[in-house]
């Protein structure tokens, strides 16, 4: 799965003391929750699943049982999520003892996932940079 963000010029949401006001307008800043889309479900996801129980490993089936919405609908969440790089799969086991792929905030901790995210921006600005500096060079050689 490639990496993908948005990124926008933005002001640090520092003053504003209303934790789902701020993580809401963080995500849609991010590209994780989209205009004109119902941003309930993948919020609550985020939210009420990774962020407030960031150690937690959750299987899709747990989520799409107390979402009461369709498995699809979860993976499809789920997979921007990975996109960014804030959750990570890892294998826990269910009931029966099966070993079962699940999702958890990468390092269980916020903090740490968003710093994963910054060095693959980073990766991916340098990478552009040196497309840019190719370019110039192609259009000197002309």
């Amino acid at each position: 799965m490639a990496f993908e963000i948005r990124i926008v010029s933005n002001t640090p949401l520092t003053e504003d003391k209303d934790l789902e006001k701020v993580t809401k307008t963080f995500l849609y800043q991010i590209g994780y929750l989209t205009k004109g889309a119902d941003p309930t479900i993948a919020f609550k996801i985020f939210f009420d699943f990774f962020l407030k129980h960031p150690t937690k490993a959750w299987m899709v089936e747990e989520i799409a049982n107390e979402l009461k919405v369709s498995k699809p609908t979860i993976y499809r969440h789920l997979n921007k999520l990975k996109g960014l790089d804030i959750i990570e799969d890892v294998h826990t086991n269910n009931d029966a003892g099966q070993s079962k792929k699940a999702y958890r905030l990468r390092y269980g901790n916020f903090a740490k996932a968003w710093n994963f995210v910054e060095a693959h921006v980073k990766v991916a600005l340098e990478n552009y940079s040196k497309t840019v500096e190719h370019i110039q060079r192609l259009l000197e050689e002309r």
